[in-house]
């Protein structure tokens, strides 16, 4: 497990764990997350109802930072400890719907985003293709209307590594450019389904959510 940096809102524990299905052993992964009050988890600047709030960055942050280092096939769940005075059965069902919608909502976002990608790509790409025949095209009558030559050579290889360079980007971002917002997305999507659990603060633990107060 790689530690991560001290960070002065969020304080987080990993560990793995097995929880016996009724399909056999599944593999879980655990995140712990310690809050003197649940309004620390949320962004305060947000007018919306609880339930629609969006997360606080640095606790986002940190959830999603430690989910990216576990095994992509484990479930995952996210146990939050605050005080026993924090702990309700509404607030405990809120809470859990707030932050699978919140990781859900961005999840979402991210499909957008990639379809823009992906649209722009194809744009740039037939814009390119487009560039690459003219560039092919004039090279040949080059070729064909003028006396051989050095400067009528370089101008045709020109002409041809222009219209390859026009490509070039296009082909980026199709290939490649797409799968860092897929990795992010599938991320989001397992956060959006991890089960919540609210927890009584156990004994002996401090906190360290000194952050932002609700």
């Amino acid at each position: 497990m790689v530690p991560f940096p001290e960070s002065p809102s969020v304080s987080l524990s990993l560990c793995r764990a097995r929880d016996r299905t009724e399909t056999g052993m599944a593999e879980l992964s655990i995140i712990e997350l310690q809050v003197e009050k649940i309004g620390q988890l949320f962004d305060t600047l947000d007018p919306t109802p609880f339930r629609e709030r969006d997360l606080d960055r640095e606790a986002e942050e940190y959830i999603v930072g430690w989910a990216r280092e576990l095994p992509r096939k484990t479930t995952i769940r996210i146990i939050i400890h605050m005080p026993v005075s924090e702990v309700t059965k509404e607030q405990t069902q809120l809470l859990g719907q707030a932050v699978n919608r919140y990781f859900g909502y961005r999840a979402d976002m991210l499909t957008t985003e990639l379809k823009e990608v992906l649209r722009v790509g194809r744009y740039s790409l037939c814009v390119g293709l487009v560039v690459l025949t003219a560039c092919v095209i004039s090279a040949r009558l080059i070729a064909q209307l003028s006396s051989s030559g050095e400067f009528t050579a370089l101008l045709r290889e020109g002409l041809i590594i222009l219209g390859w360079v026009a490509n070039w980007r296009p082909i980026e971002i199709i290939l490649y450019d797409r799968w860092p917002i897929i990795r992010r997305r599938n991320l989001y999507r397992r956060l959006a389904g991890a089960e919540i659990i609210v927890s009584p603060r156990r004994p002996g633990l401090r906190n360290v959510f000194p952050g932002r107060r609700p």
